[in-house]
């Protein structure tokens, strides 16, 4: 079988499953339409829903829906509307198409009348805001059982979709390489952004999620995105977010560049030395939360060793002075979305994993299995904002913070394919390899 007959048969299974344990008999999943502006009839642009591309690698068809009824072969409907005000949508021939009911339709309501009375006993998963979506006769509207049934398994991914999330990261070191150059040239923010996308041959609307570009002391920001259009003065430090698309999976690599040699790009180093020995301690069995934790260890011993804060890394972390060079989370789940559901959910029944109030904004806090792909994005800031608490104390060397202000910060982000007895797949480290 081909690897994506093996990921369609493992959906149907999983979402078998999801509906026997729920009592559903069927489920109806829209792929959703644009939104419009208030007062204003110029829509945003599209995003797909993430279950209805888990099936099927179609993300810009609008308004197309998929029903699947266990035992039966699931039925596409592909909208292709009679429209001469905008280009018709092309799906290509594709091996999918082999595995589903192909139905094109150019009229919402076409569906409707082929399903019959089969949508009353659907459970609806997707947007409803607007008509006729919004009176269709369906059994249940986003069953919060059903759907947190299928957010917990999807976490383990099929060889098909770590397949796309390695072509999506070649894409994405690709044209990382292209902004770093553009900041070596002296571009500006907006510059270096339109250089990452030329690299992709990609529309804006084309990526992810807004890619973060930052120079010098805006690195401070965790999802800066303002894009200023002209070169600073001097440009000390880049700070570049950027992901990329391929059939509807994600990537999400940072890295942190420094324009010259010296303190700043040895930080930088070890920071990418930290980031991975923390790699090497992924394995089954283990909980994120525990990296999480020994992340914070080593950018607390980083702190002592550069002289920012005064004291051993553990004296560091546990007064809590390290979350305030290294606030957020240390990664997230990533596939269908770049920042994929279903990390705080401790079983398909929907129960939840709380979240420790020392460190609320990690998004995962689920035990490391075989299959699951996730980022480890440590960071380290000068957040004066955060710093403000710490005002008056002497453990922390302010002189020397004060000369890191200008850089900003430093984050490195690589996503981890965990295999068996800790031999796991760098998707990013192994595209920007690929490329070199």
């Amino acid at each position: 079988m081909s690897a994506y007959a093996d990921h369609i048969a493992t959906v149907r299974a999983r979402f078998d499953a999801a509906l026997a344990a729920t009592g559903y008999e069927s489920v109806l999943i829209y792929a959703g339409q644009p939104r419009v502006a208030f007062l204003d009839d110029n829509p945003a642009p599209y995003k797909v829903n993430p279950l209805f591309k888990y099936w099927v690698p179609v993300i810009e068809s609008p308004k197309s829906a998929i029903f699947y009824q266990p035992g039966e072969k699931p039925v596409v409907f592909l909208f292709q509307p009679r429209d001469f005000w905008h280009a018709e949508v092309k799906v290509p021939e594709e091996e999918w198409q082999q595995y589903v009911e192909l139905v094109v339709i150019d009229e919402q309501d076409k569906m409707t009348a082929w399903l019959g009375d089969k949508i009353k006993s659907a459970a609806f998963i997707g947007e409803d805001f607007a008509e006729p979506v919004a009176s269709w006769p369906v059994k249940a509207r986003n069953p919060a059982n059903l759907i947190d049934h299928l957010h917990f398994h999807r976490a383990i991914k099929t060889a098909w979709e770590v397949d796309n999330m390695r072509h999506a990261n070649r894409l994405a070191a690709k044209a990382h390489l292209a902004a770093r150059d553009a900041f070596m040239a002296g571009a500006s923010e907006l510059e270096i952004h339109h250089a990452y996308l030329a690299a992709m041959n990609s529309r804006e609307s084309q990526v992810p999620y807004n890619s973060i570009v930052a120079l010098n002391e805006h690195g401070a920001v965790l999802h800066y995105d303002v894009y200023e259009t002209q070169a600073p003065a001097q440009s000390r430090s880049f700070l570049i977010d950027a992901g990329a698309l391929y059939r509807g999976y994600c990537a999400d690599i940072t890295r942190t560049y420094a324009r010259e040699s010296g303190f700043f790009a040895e930080l930088i180093e070890s920071m990418d030395q930290a980031q991975q020995a923390l790699l090497a301690e992924i394995k089954p069995g283990i909980n994120y939360y525990e990296l999480h934790v020994s992340q914070h260890l080593k950018i607390a011993q980083i702190l002592a060793d550069y002289g920012f804060v005064n004291g051993t890394a553990e004296s560091i972390y546990e007064q809590g002075y390290s979350s305030a060079f290294f606030p957020h989370g240390l990664g997230h789940f990533i596939g269908l979305q770049v920042h994929d559901v279903g990390g705080f959910l401790a079983n398909d029944r929907g129960d939840t994993i709380a979240r420790d109030p020392r460190h609320p904004f990690l998004r995962l806090l689920r035990d490391i299995e075989v299959g699951q792909v996730f980022t480890i994005e440590p960071g380290l800031y000068v957040v004066d904002q955060l710093l403000e608490a710490h005002q008056g104390n002497a453990d922390f060397n302010w002189d020397r913070i004060a000369e890191l202000r200008p850089y900003g910060g430093i984050r490195i982000e690589d996503s981890i394919v965990v295999g068996e007895n800790g031999h796991n797949e760098n998707l990013t480290r192994d595209a920007f390899a690929s490329l070199a």
